[in-house]
């Protein structure tokens, strides 16, 4: 036997003996956990920055993580709030202006630029990962500087997935990653990363002790971020209704295929849904072809292309369904009379 390759067992009559010739000591310290967070620590730090930002409410920090080879940087759009550009301090500890690019509140998403003098400095870019494909109980390492602390380096796992978080516009992020990474003020906008070291999620808010939460990376917010690096911001459609889901009777749900709709609570005068007939009592079943049964899902088909489009609305109203043409318009303008 090849001894190189399959070492002899140890002696039985010497029980304290190693099986191996690394040190005991340093072998425990590297258990596989250990191994992996240092392994994102040092594939993600050099990419994450410290930003600093004033604003006419007065100074702010936060993170940011170096997402392009030409020097776009990724953030929460509230870490910038109200502010025109940052200075970005990175790992190495060189100091870099940046300017907003482009911020959407509604995902919390904000981009931002390096001065073009200064790109040339960049180290590479953190990869972006899917959390599309994270499971509860998944090892995840968040990246920030909490307190202003760059380079911080907290571990946990993934504690819940899907869930939904209130934004200060009444709107909320579907599918918000919680995990017990510890999390304090500064770390938004910095890096939720899996064990291989891809970003999986942009910390965002501390709900709690032991409780974190993250803007999901996935095919949607790959959207808003490309469309917040070319124009800026990000442009939606709005309908003017707010609802709640209901159980439906068993021979409605066996019409629509569906076991609960979208109970119409209240209509916007002068909106898009007021002039489509929409009533208060109404229960929405489908929109634009789409099973709906959530407000949070009226929000996401309430997308760029849907502006000024003819959409029809399914509703079950006074025992039978009925179909209305709603216009939706852009959501900046979405004021009555306009």
């Amino acid at each position: 036997m090849n001894s190189e390759i399959d070492p002899p067992p140890p002696d039985p009559a010497d029980p304290a003996e190693p099986a191996e010739s690394a040190d005991p000591v340093e072998s425990d310290a590297l258990d596989a956990y250990s191994r992996a967070v240092i392994s994102v620590a040092q594939t993600v730090l050099p990419s994450v920055a410290s930003l600093r930002v004033s604003t006419p409410r007065g100074r702010g920090s936060g993170s940011a993580s170096i997402i392009t080879n030409d020097g776009y940087l990724l953030t929460s759009a509230h870490v910038v709030d109200g502010a025109d550009d940052a200075t970005a301090v990175l790992a190495d500890g060189s100091e870099l202006r940046a300017r907003v690019v482009g911020r959407d509140a509604l995902s919390d998403l904000a981009v931002l630029t390096a001065d073009p003098g200064t790109v040339g400095a960049f180290p590479a870019p953190v990869e972006l990962g899917n959390a599309e494909q994270l499971q509860v109980g998944q090892l995840v390492v968040a990246l920030g500087s909490p307190y202003g602390l760059a380079g911080s380096v907290t571990a946990g796992i993934v504690s819940a997935l899907g869930r939904s978080l209130p934004t200060q516009s009444g709107r909320v992020i579907d599918e918000v990653i919680q995990s017990d990474a510890a999390l304090n003020p500064g770390n938004s906008g910095g890096v939720l990363a899996d064990s291989r070291g891809r970003m999986v999620g942009v910390n965002t808010a501390v709900a709690g002790v032991g409780l974190g939460l993250a803007v999901p990376i996935n095919e949607t917010t790959r959207g808003i971020i490309r469309t917040l690096m070319t124009s800026g911001r990000v442009r939606r459609a709005w309908l003017g209704i707010a609802g709640v889901q209901v159980p439906l009777a068993p021979p409605i749900a066996a019409r629509v295929g569906s076991p609960t709709g979208l109970q119409v609570a209240g209509v916007s005068a002068g909106s898009p849904a007021s002039d489509a007939g929409l009533h208060r009592g109404d229960i929405v079943v489908e929109l634009d072809g789409q099973p709906v049964v959530t407000t949070t899902a009226v929000q996401k088909l309430m997308v760029e292309d849907a502006i000024d489009r003819r959409i029809e609305i399914t509703v079950w109203r006074n025992g039978a369904l009925v179909d209305v043409i709603a216009f939706p318009r852009e959501l900046q303008d979405a004021r009555p009379g306009r």
